[in-house]
């Protein structure tokens, strides 16, 4: 069973395009070379050295560092997630509200990841991990088997179990 991109004994090879050569300014002599660009880096470092001075001296105002969310934030929005995804899979699939609980579990989960997932200071915390892997098996399952399945016992003991290791690493600050 042959693929259509190999190539075959049959295929006919196409020739080859002559590869010609640019000119590049390294290639010809410094007298001919473009003086365009020497104004140019000149203006923008002088510029860069002004906007310095200016941001140390206090005129020009420089804009803070950007700082991780507060601890209580951190810990207040993950408990939200908890409550959730515990109201969400423990839904009966016969619910008419599944559907609409589901796409909510989604945008708060993708709201909770995109904020905590580049602050490196919680990176290593046990509740980030836990309800990062709790949100990753929640939000699989309803993407492959649509927001209407029923989580299988097992995976739904383990993202239990997951929640419970996170609000207790919550309560000890970890």
């Amino acid at each position: 069973m042959a693929s259509p991109t190999l190539v075959t004994p049959t295929s006919k090879l196409k020739p080859l395009l002559p590869i010609k050569a640019k000119a590049t300014s390294a290639a010809q002599p410094p007298s001919q070379r473009p003086q365009q660009q020497q104004p140019l880096r000149r203006q923008f470092l002088s510029l860069a050295a002004t906007a310095t001075a200016l941001s140390l001296a206090g005129i020009l105002p420089v804009a803070p560092a950007a700082f991780a969310a507060s601890d209580e934030e951190y810990v207040k929005e993950t408990e939200q997630v908890i409550n959730k995804i515990r109201d969400t899979i423990t839904m009966d699939r016969n619910d008419p509200n599944v559907a609409s609980a589901v796409a909510e579990l989604r945008d708060t989960s993708n709201y909770w990841v995109a904020k905590y997932r580049r602050e490196k200071a919680l990176l290593g915390r046990a509740s980030f991990r836990d309800i990062y892997s709790a949100l990753n098996a929640v939000s699989g399952h309803y993407i492959s088997f649509g927001p209407t399945a029923p989580i299988p016992a097992k995976r739904k003991a383990r993202i239990l179990e997951e929640m419970d290791t996170a609000e207790k690493a919550l309560l000890r600050g970890r």
